[in-house]
């Protein structure tokens, strides 16, 4: 990154804020093409920025910050295998366990392609064996249930991508155990019967508190049904921890490895996928990665004023730093993506959810924001309330399908992409005191009351919204959209100078949760600890009736 220079961009935009469009209702009227000069496609993916309020004067300024933060250069960095994760000195290239067809992909002077198509191999044969009943239970009875038990991006992508993918869901149904409260596990093994019950158990090491504690648990409800022999019927693994793997049971030739190289949450293209595969097909698991391909060679070709991924991080970026906005709203006009934001909130906050630079150093802007949201229209009923009265300005991301996958109810597709711009041109125009007023003198209310009741009546508008629209939600779309956000993060994370492929903010917690293991056991005293800690374990003790 170029300082001087990002800093004279930095402030140019500063300077240039007042000067944006204030008013988006004036802006429309003033300009029928701005729909088409902030508007980018890459074949049947639109982005819609029109709404926000930038113009082409912030636009070339963002594309001059980018230049200065050198985002092509860091950009070539990570496809090259170069070893951005700065605080672990490892490369970046999730992207490599999708390209299948392109050259090899080199890290430490090695070309790990081929290890990369083993493994998608290998489980492309499990999910096939799996899935015909070649690879039965202990007593010879298909596998009906598919239970991932894993955590952070061992769970949250493979349980968003199983739903986002359900109409090609023709596998053996699937179940994911994160939560190491006792209640997740037992709920789910409730309905359950062993002989027809695969387990993955996904941890890298092998180690993982809460996965290793979950798939004891259910290594005991399996054992106790059809005794300790049948183990190793019942159970796959995805880690690279042979010899623990061995040690709980699990044969070789049903553990999946991975690579240091792609972290957690950048995880469900490669062996964290396999629940995935097993439940939809090897055949469409691969268009979900052809796509994501698809995407990683757009956002590593296209010019930064056609680039997708380059043009949200940018238009993210401005509301964060500029505009100041502490949040974004992502709302899904699709049912079958409601774990999305969740996904993203785990993808974007742990990545860019940084105080400290590339270089050491305090960070002097905002970085990652609060990332959250619900699919629509269930949250026009929860919280749009805020985003559209509320004091705070909290941009909002739509994503909607043209084409639903259910033909005989057109009609609620029809409605649902309705009420998806509708949200979308409310926020953006809102409704005057003057409307509000005539609005309601025209249903015949008495002037005393409009006077009392118009100004609740009132919508500021000019509140920022962006529009992802795609022709249908099938594997290579998804992949592509999935794709689209991690480019992103990525983009907003180089212009934060940041590292946002470490995680150090969730360690903190777990070394002091083994320390608190035996104080809350009431094996050893709470008097070290602070008085508030002492207090809640002291009452916890008291709940249970041990004092």
């Amino acid at each position: 990154m170029d300082q001087p220079s990002f800093q004279k961009q930095l402030a140019a935009l500063r300077d240039h804020r007042a000067a944006a469009p204030a008013s988006m209702r004036q802006a429309f009227a003033a300009d029928p093409k701005r729909f088409v000069e902030f508007s980018a496609t890459d074949g049947d993916l639109l982005l819609d920025w029109s709404k926000c309020a930038v113009d082409a004067t912030t636009m070339e300024l963002l594309e001059k910050l980018a230049q200065a933060a050198d985002l092509e250069g860091r950009r070539a960095a990570m496809f090259a295998g170069k070893k951005i994760n700065v605080t672990e000195d490892r490369a970046v290239l999730h992207m490599a366990l999708r390209n299948l067809t392109g050259k090899g992909v080199t890290v430490d002077g090695q070309d790990v392609k081929a290890d990369v198509i083993a493994v998608l191999d290998a489980m492309g044969a499990f999910a096939d064996a799996v899935r015909s009943g070649k690879a039965a239970g202990a007593t010879g009875k298909k596998i009906t249930d598919i239970v991932n038990i894993g955590i952070g991006g061992s769970d949250l992508g493979p349980a968003m991508a199983t739903l986002a993918l359900a109409p090609y869901h023709d596998g053996p149904r699937a179940h994911y155990v994160s939560n190491i409260d006792g209640a997740h596990i037992h709920d789910t093994l409730k309905g359950l019967s062993a002989e027809t019950t695969l387990f993955i158990i996904a941890s890298k090491t092998f180690t993982t508190v809460e996965t290793m504690t979950n798939a004891q648990t259910a290594r005991d409800w399996v054992q106790k049904a059809l005794g300790k022999e049948a183990v190793g019927k019942h159970f796959a693994a995805v880690s690279t921890a042979l010899d623990l793997v061995a040690k709980f049971g699990i044969a070789p030739d049903r553990v999946f490895g991975f690579w240091d190289w792609v972290g957690g949450r950048y995880s469900l293209w490669g062996a964290i996928g396999l629940p995935v595969m097993i439940a939809v097909g090897p055949r469409n698991f691969r268009a979900f990665l052809d796509g994501a391909h698809e995407m990683d060679e757009h956002f590593r070709t296209a010019p930064v004023q056609e680039n997708l991924p380059a043009l949200l991080g940018l238009v993210g970026w401005w509301h964060r730093v500029i505009c100041g906005y502490p949040a974004r709203a992502v709302i899904p006009y699709d049912q079958r993506l409601s774990r999305l934001p969740a996904y993203l909130q785990q993808l974007d906050m742990e990545s860019n959810g940084k105080s400290v630079t590339l270089e050491g150093t305090e960070v002097t802007t905002p970085t990652g924001p609060l990332v959250w949201g619900e699919p629509g229209t269930n949250g026009q009923h929860a919280f749009f309330q805020l985003l559209h009265q509320g004091t705070d300005f909290i941009p909002v991301e739509f994503l909607a399908a043209a084409v639903g996958h259910e033909p005989d109810l057109k009609h609620q597709h029809d409605l649902l992409l309705a009420n998806c711009l509708a949200q979308s041109e409310a926020l953006m125009k809102g409704r005057t005191l003057d409307e509000a007023r005539a609005q309601m003198l025209a249903k015949g209310m008495k002037p005393a009351e409009v006077d009392k009741i118009a100004p609740h009546r009132v919508f500021s508008g000019n509140r920022p919204s962006l529009t992802i629209l795609y022709r249908k939600l099938d594997p290579r779309t998804f992949g592509r959209l999935i794709a689209l956000y991690e480019h992103r993060v990525f983009v907003e994370g180089t212009l934060f100078n940041i590292n946002s492929f470490d995680q150090w903010g969730v360690e903190l917690g777990k070394e002091l949760a083994t320390g608190l293991l035996p104080v809350v056991e009431g094996k050893e005293s709470a008097a070290k600890r602070d008085a508030s800690t002492a207090g809640l374990v002291g009452f916890i003790h008291h709940l249970r009736g041990s004092e």
